[in-house]
């Protein structure tokens, strides 16, 4: 691996040509903060893809769009005199000293749990009215659930056993079918979501991220889909001529490869 001094001059090595690019490039000249957001995200996503895929060249490909990203953003920022790569770096620093005082300071902790905990008490600390203020309103609604409820767990607030948490989602499906019944599909709607955030909550206790978990499942419905569009089509058929036995046979094949 590269010496730290090999890092810093890599790293400078960057700011020195994102200095170059907004100088002389056309398209990086043009570039605002606000046009640059979207591309961000979908940089973020495919660094998740990359990770979830095990692909560590990819993944540092991915961390290396995302580092420029952030560089960017500084520069721009250095611009109007409002902020700088030394600044962010500084802020992240002092953030993460302040709220690490079992490293920094002289408080004891037992466990990870306790160090989340205390993290929490830090922030209302620092001024937030809500311990969930932190989970950022755009998030995909799945990732949300999953940061308020560990938010909430941070506090306290949280079940004791994951049977607890089992018997909840099989509260919330039971009621779910009762408003199916009923055919209300604003009840049924609101009944459904419920059955999800349980779901998610019985996840944190199984030690699973519900959202790696979820697209692990999409990936290997794309790929065995793939697989029965291929056989189909080595056949000259369509699928929309077959039938779903028919299908099933390519189906169940894809599963064992």
């Amino acid at each position: 691996m590269n010496t730290r001094e090999a890092q810093l001059q890599a790293f400078n090595r960057l700011l020195d040509i994102m200095d170059d690019l907004r100088e002389k490039c056309p398209w990086d000249k043009k570039q605002t903060l606000q046009s640059l957001r979207h591309l961000t995200i979908e940089e973020t996503y495919e660094l998740g893809d990359a990770i979830l895929d095990n692909n560590l060249e990819e993944v540092k490909k991915e961390l290396g769009d995302l580092l420029l990203h952030i560089v960017f953003y500084a520069k721009i920022g250095s611009e109007t005199q409002s902020f700088d790569i030394a600044d962010v770096a500084n802020e992240i620093c002092d953030k993460l000293i302040h709220r690490h005082p079992h490293i920094y300071g002289d408080v004891e902790v037992a466990d990870e749990e306790e160090v989340k905990r205390n993290w929490e008490k830090l922030k209302l600390k620092e001024g937030k009215k809500s311990v969930l203020e932190g989970v950022p309103k755009g998030l995909p609604a799945m990732v949300k659930a999953s940061r308020v409820q560990d938010k909430a767990k941070g506090v306290g607030f949280d079940w004791e056993q994951p049977e607890q948490v089992w018997e909840k989602v099989q509260e919330e499906l039971q009621e779910l079918q009762e408003e199916v019944a009923t055919g209300d599909q604003d009840r049924i709607e609101s009944e459904f979501g419920d059955v999800l955030f349980s779901m998610i909550n019985y996840a944190r206790f199984l030690n699973v991220n519900p959202e790696d978990a979820l697209e692990r499942t999409n990936k290997k419905f794309i790929h065995r889909f793939q697989y029965l569009e291929s056989k189909v089509n080595a056949m000259g058929k369509s699928l929309a001529d077959m039938t779903l036995a028919e299908m099933d046979v390519y189906w169940n094949e894809a599963k064992k490869i």
